[in-house]
C-alpha cells in the first residue's frame, strides 16, 4: 500500500525525509551548538571589538553589531546547509540512502525532503537569532518580521540546495569539510555581511557582485528595516530578492540534475 502511495504521490517521502531530517537534527545536541552557537559567537566576539571603529557610508549612526546582524542570520543559514548536509554522506556509509535510491520514491522526492528539511531547520535558527534584535536597538515591526522570514526561507532554500549540490557526490565529510573551508565560508565573508563592498579593492568588490548570496544578505537589509532607509542595503529590495529566489530555483535543479544523474 505504501509502494503505490508512493509510485502516484510524492508526498509521503518528502514529507517522511523531512520529518527524519528534523527529528535527526534535535537528537544530535552538537549540530544544534554548531550551527546556531558558532555564528552568534562570531557575531558577539567580532561585534564588540570593532563596534566603535566601524563606520557607515550615510548618517545613521549605525554600529558594527547592528550592520552584522543581517550577515549572521545569513551565516546561521549556512551552518545548518553545512552541518545538515553533511548527513548526506553519512546516510550513504550507512546503507540507508542505497535503501532510499531503491525504493518508490522518485529522485525528485529525495531532493525535495532534504531541501525542505534543511530549510526548516535553519528558518526556525535564524528566526530565533532575530528575536535578539531589539537588544541592539533594531525595533522589528511585524511587517519587517514577516518579510524577513520570508526572506530567510528563500536563502534557507538556495543554500540547502547548494549544500546537497555539494554534498552528493562526495564519500567522505572530510572532502565537504574541506570544500566549506575553501567555498562556503569565503562565500559568507564576501557577502557584504562581514564588510561592505564599498570599501573593499576593486576585484573583491567584483567578486561580491557575482556571489549570490550578496544579494540574500542585501534583502535580509532591506527586509529587517522594512519602511526604513538605514539598512545600508547595497542594492535594491527587488534585484536582491529576484537574484535570490533565482538562485534557490537554480540550485534546486543542479540538484536534482546531480542526484538523477549519479545511481
Amino acid at each position: 500500500m505504501s509502494e503505490a502511495i508512493a509510485k502516484t504521490s510524492p508526498l509521503l517521502p518528502i514529507a517522511s525525509l523531512w520529518h527524519r531530517e528534523v527529528v535527526r537534527f534535535l537528537r544530535q545536541r552538537s549540530r544544534v551548538v554548531g550551527a546556531l552557537g558558532t555564528p552568534v559567537v562570531f557575531w558577539v566576539l567580532i561585534g564588540s571589538g570593532l563596534r566603535n571603529s566601524f563606520k557607515t557610508s550615510g548618517d545613521s549612526g549605525m554600529n558594527y553589531m547592528e550592520y552584522a546582524f543581517p550577515g549572521t542570520l545569513a551565516m546561521i543559514v549556512l551552518f545548518t546547509a553545512i552541518f545538515s548536509m553533511i548527513s548526506v554522506i553519512e546516510d550513504r556509509r550507512e546503507g540507508f540512502l542505497q535503501a532510499v535510491l531503491v525504493s518508490p520514491a522518485g529522485r525528485s522526492a529525495i531532493v525535495l525532503g532534504k531541501v525542505l528539511g534543511c530549510s526548516t531547520l535553519a528558518l526556525v535558527q535564524a528566526t530565533a537569532f532575530l528575536l535578539l534584535a531589539p537588544l541592539i536597538g533594531v525595533s522589528l515591526s511585524v511587517s519587517a518580521v514577516v518579510m524577513t522570514v520570508g526572506v530567510l526561507i528563500v536563502v534557507s532554500v538556495g543554500l540547502s540546495g547548494l549544500g546537497l549540490l555539494i554534498a552528493w557526490p562526495m564519500d567522505s565529510t572530510q572532502g565537504f569539510h574541506a570544500v566549506m573551508n575553501l567555498v562556503l565560508l569565503p562565500m559568507w565573508l564576501l557577502s557584504g555581511a562581514f564588510f561592505p563592498a564599498s570599501g573593499a579593492s576593486r576585484w573583491v568588490g567584483w567578486v561580491m557582485i557575482a556571489n549570490p548570496l550578496t544579494y540574500g544578505v542585501s534583502a535580509l537589509r532591506h527586509a529587517m528595516y522594512w519602511g526604513r532607509p538605514d539598512g545600508e542595503a547595497p542594492m535594491s529590495f527587488a534585484v536582491s530578492l529576484g537574484v535570490s529566489i533565482a538562485f534557490a530555483v537554480i540550485m534546486i535543479q543542479l540538484s536534482l540534475w546531480v542526484v538523477t544523474k549519479r545511481k
